[in-house]
């Protein structure tokens, strides 16, 4: 391109793109240095737990029991515990939030029954863990017999996240373009085998958004199963889902406040093991969704 007349390009830049440009930078460097103050903290921490709690873990750290009043030895009927009651939440949480989900997003009509559903919801999000632990107390523990159990801790971790596998469910539900709803029901496709084949395929990466926070927070709870289902120290492991259980978050709790003499590094050392759990399954559930959104069409 030539240039004009008075020597300059054409495209050159003007004083106000130089401004805009240099308040484009100081913006960028602003959200930048946010982010990292954001990010520090979780840096920090781990620093902290791997350089104080790192030396004590072991394959023999992660497989024997607590042993001398719970001031040497192991974790594992606690890290076992951890793992049942996690998995018995996903397995009460995950279909009945999901089930709820596509009634409210693909049945429902929009009237004020649904919006007060969804009200519920949300302000059952809200209420604190305490809260849920005595409503496991009133309705598993007493009500329905369960005793403090393994299945009375882990449905009222279900209940706490619920509202957590719906919320995150029904956005990713009504991710899913209505045209292809559309274009199913042309083809002759009821209501239901458009949500099977069409948009549930579709929302799966959603849906898992909704099981990787509740993992991360049925893992690392104490009060709801302090009063359910967690015990204190157990010589044995459990029999059955009517036992209770060891569990990581209560016997962190435990080894930090109740019990003299512990060494300095246990404390960290099951911090340490029950973050990387929980960093353990959340990389798993990322990587699983990551490739389920590259198989999506659009």
């Amino acid at each position: 391109m030539s240039d004009t007349g008075g020597g300059g390009s054409l495209f050159a830049a003007t004083a106000r793109d130089l401004d805009n440009r240099k308040k484009q930078a100081r913006y960028r460097g602003v959200f930048l240095g946010m982010t990292l103050l954001l990010i520090l903290p979780v840096f920090l921490i781990l620093a902290v737990l791997i350089s104080r709690g790192g030396p004590i873990l072991s394959l023999g750290f992660l497989f024997t029991y607590p042993s001398s009043g719970m001031t040497a030895g192991g974790v594992f009927p606690a890290l076992l515990g951890t793992i049942f009651l996690v998995t018995a939440a996903l397995v009460f949480s995950v279909p009945l939030g999901v089930a709820a989900a596509l009634y409210l997003s693909e049945y429902a009509a929009d009237n004020w029954l649904t919006r007060l559903i969804n009200l519920a919801i949300i302000n059952l999000a809200g209420v604190p863990s305490i809260v849920h632990a005595l409503f496991g107390v009133g309705a598993f523990v007493l009500f329905f017999g369960f005793g403090t159990s393994i299945l009375a801790a882990s449905l009222t971790l279900a209940v706490m996240t619920l509202p957590v596998v719906i919320v995150s469910t029904r956005e990713s539900l009504q991710a899913v373009p209505r045209a292809f709803r559309e274009a199913s029901w042309s083809m002759g496709a009821t209501r239901w085998q458009t949500i099977r084949h069409i948009v549930l395929p579709n929302s799966v990466s959603g849906i898992l958004t909704g099981v990787i926070l509740e993992v991360s927070r049925t893992a690392g709870e104490t009060a709801p199963i302090m009063f359910t289902g967690a015990a204190f120290f157990l010589p044995f492991l459990p029999q059955s889902v009517y036992d209770q259980t060891m569990a990581l978050s209560l016997h962190l709790f435990v080894i930090s406040t109740q019990v003299p003499g512990v060494p300095d590094a246990l404390p960290y050392g099951v911090a340490l093991l029950l973050i990387s759990i929980v960093l353990i399954m959340n990389s798993a559930s990322i990587a699983l969704r990551m490739v389920l959104r590259s198989r999506k069409k659009w």
